[in-house]
């Protein structure tokens, strides 16, 4: 059978990119079995003949209604499929899905029918905020990093945002490449509506969000960029609990020296 990805280089390029994040989210213990997920707008690099392919699925239910993905195609992480497997064979552990005219179901339309991730209304739930902001962001990413998971464990830690300036306060970076900080949403069940709109909260002030014991969701203008703010939030986490392990209390930078990065990136 014959790729969607064929003679679609844009198309092909977003896959590979996902592909790519799968396997380093797997590298770094972050996606276990078939932990996380990922979805990429990729509505942008879809022509006219991807528009008249059929289903090749039964039409879903998203679960909620989300005006803003109209006629909109996504590549989605398939549920119950593993990140490893992800990097290796894409199209084998994800699919192009369709959102239908109503703003509230979906079709499967290549390559396989292959069902999207469990976490699909929640993911979505950020796409469509992500284009009502109108600030070009087309990923969204959910993992585990183990770092950032651990400290969630710490009550003290999930006040508005107690664990943003710590973070910020043990590597430069952090404050440069995660300016937002870190959102926080108190313990949801996982794969339901009221994690989605807990989220989507969130988001409205971070582009990183903690769900508490359980992981992060990141959004960006690309999923490299989402891998990237997890990424850096994850290493001043290990910074913070290394030298903890160390023992002793890690000084930080101090609120001038965070306020001087601020000034100086234009954050």
């Amino acid at each position: 059978m014959k790729s969607i990805l064929e003679n679609r280089p844009e198309l092909a390029r977003q896959v590979a990119e996902v592909a790519e994040v799968a396997g380093y989210l797997w590298q770094k213990g972050w996606a276990e079995r078939n932990g996380g997920n990922i979805t990429v707008n990729v509505t942008a690099h879809i022509d006219d003949a991807v528009r008249a392919l059929p289903a090749i699925s039964e039409v879903r239910l998203i679960g909620t209604v989300l005006p803003h993905l109209k006629g909109c195609y996504f590549f989605c992480k398939g549920t119950n499929r593993r990140m490893r497997d992800l990097a290796r064979r894409p199209m084998e552990n994800g699919a192009v899905i369709r959102i239908l005219d109503d703003c509230a179901s979906y079709e499967i339309v290549a390559d396989n029918p292959v069902p999207p991730t469990s976490e699909l209304p929640a993911h979505l739930s950020m796409h469509d905020k992500m284009i009502a902001d109108g600030k070009g962001y087309t990923a969204a990413l959910h993992t585990h990093p183990i770092e950032l998971v651990a400290l969630s464990h710490n009550p003290a830690f999930l006040e508005k945002d107690v664990l943003t300036n710590l973070l910020w306060s043990m590597i430069p970076e952090t404050r440069a490449f995660c300016p937002k900080g870190l959102g926080i949403v108190r313990y949801e069940m996982p794969s339901t509506l009221q994690l989605a709109q807990a989220t989507i909260r969130e988001l409205a002030d971070y582009d990183v969000v903690m769900w508490e014991k359980h992981g992060v969701c990141a959004v960006g203008p690309d999923i490299m960029e989402a891998f990237d703010f997890v990424d850096v939030l994850s290493k001043s986490a290990q910074i913070y609990l290394t030298a903890r392990s160390m023992g002793f209390e890690p000084e930080g930078m101090s609120r001038r020296q965070m306020d001087e990065l601020k000034e100086a990136f234009n954050l």
